[in-house]
């Protein structure tokens, strides 16, 4: 344990009886410890007690060099087309998506080691910001305009249903998730 009795390792290590993990608890254990062994490469290493927005935000573009998304840049001629004809020499990074479901995992695990939500770096304003621009930045790079899906609520499902129209093919009330 580090001297804010946070856990960098994930609890009950002995796997013989351990319960199985949903997929999700998993991957926000996969994800923590791997933010953990990060902050211990760092030079100097820095300890889950001194971690601050920043080294969240260095991190997250450390995970760019592992990104699948081909993110045009402003002076590519594909810069805007959702479709490119061909190849580029653009970079990849990280989906804008895998970023904030990322974030969403390593806030709650923050919590779950000990962390406070007033102390969580994770929980940040500046990275909102920073996720808020990567969308933003993925978005315009892909021609694609970034709109929030709205919510279904029960009675778009009655007004459908008085329609004839089936809700799993209306497009406005449909929920999707990268």
């Amino acid at each position: 344990m580090s001297s804010s009795g946070m856990d960098l390792t994930a609890e009950g290590s002995s796997s013989s009886s351990s319960p199985t993990l949903s997929r999700y608890e998993s991957q926000k254990r996969r994800d923590w410890n791997t933010f953990g062994q990060y902050l211990k490469n760092q030079r100097p290493p820095v300890p889950l007690s001194q971690c601050n927005c920043n080294h969240v935000l260095d991190f997250l573009r450390y995970l760019d060099q592992f990104g699948k998304t081909k993110v045009h840049l402003q002076g590519c001629m594909f810069y805007g087309q959702p479709e490119p004809p061909a190849p580029c020499t653009c970079p990849l990074r990280q989906a804008w998506g895998s970023l904030d479901a990322l974030i969403g995992r390593l806030r709650a695990a923050y919590e779950e080691n000990g962390g406070t939500p007033e102390t969580n770096p994770f929980a940040s304003g500046s990275i909102r910001v920073y996720l808020r621009e990567v969308r933003e930045c993925q978005a315009k790079a892909r021609g694609i305009p970034y709109k929030k899906k709205k919510k279904t609520t029960t009675t778009t499902t009655a007004t459908n249903q008085r329609m004839g129209t089936d809700e799993s093919t209306t497009s406005s009330s449909t929920m999707h998730f990268s």
